[in-house]
């Protein structure tokens, strides 16, 4: 192996490990999200639905980083889940808390796009066929959930608006 795939590997592995503790960060944010969507019921059922790739994901990615024999960084995971805990957090107290949550998602989906895409990328220079179909597999559930989102930002600021006009706050 050339110094040059040698390093990409390296990077690879790192960037593996990285997206797993995004994917668990992403799991923590979208559970504490949900549990105070009862009011918008669609959004509801579609972040439980991603939460459930997203666990998928995190296992896709267990199972690439085991056939390089190592496995994720439980020090990543942790760091990542307590950040996502305390994002969800940021905007609970917020009047417009479900409008937030959905710019907030709307960005992480786009950042969980970019870095599949450099993760294909370095699959692609490292050869590493297996992992190819899973990243593919993951970036269209990323790009599926960001356009979801895209099409409801309108739909979820009107029922906010309404919602507020009758006197309820936030997601609740």
């Amino acid at each position: 192996m050339s110094d040059t795939q040698q390093k990409a590997q390296e990077v690879y592995i790192a960037g593996l490990r990285n997206q797993h503790g995004v994917e668990k960060q992403a799991i923590q944010l979208l559970e504490r999200q949900v549990g105070r969507l009862e009011n918008y019921p669609e959004m509801e059922a579609r972040m439980r639905a991603h939460i459930a790739e997203s666990e998928q994901q995190a296992l896709r990615i267990e199972e690439m980083l085991a056939s390089f024999n190592t496995s994720h960084s439980t020090v990543k995971d942790t760091v990542l889940q307590f950040m996502g805990n305390m994002a969800a957090l940021a905007h609970a107290p917020a009047s417009d808390e479900v409008v937030k949550n959905s710019f907030a998602n709307y960005a992480f989906e786009h950042y969980e796009i970019a870095s599949y895409k450099s993760l294909l990328t370095l699959a692609e220079l490292v050869g590493h066929q297996a992992g190819l179909s899973a990243l593919r597999q993951s970036l269209q559930e990323e790009e599926a959930m960001a356009q979801w989102i895209d099409e409801h930002l309108g739909p979820t600021t009107l029922t906010y608006v309404q919602r507020a006009a009758q006197g309820y706050t936030a997601g609740v």
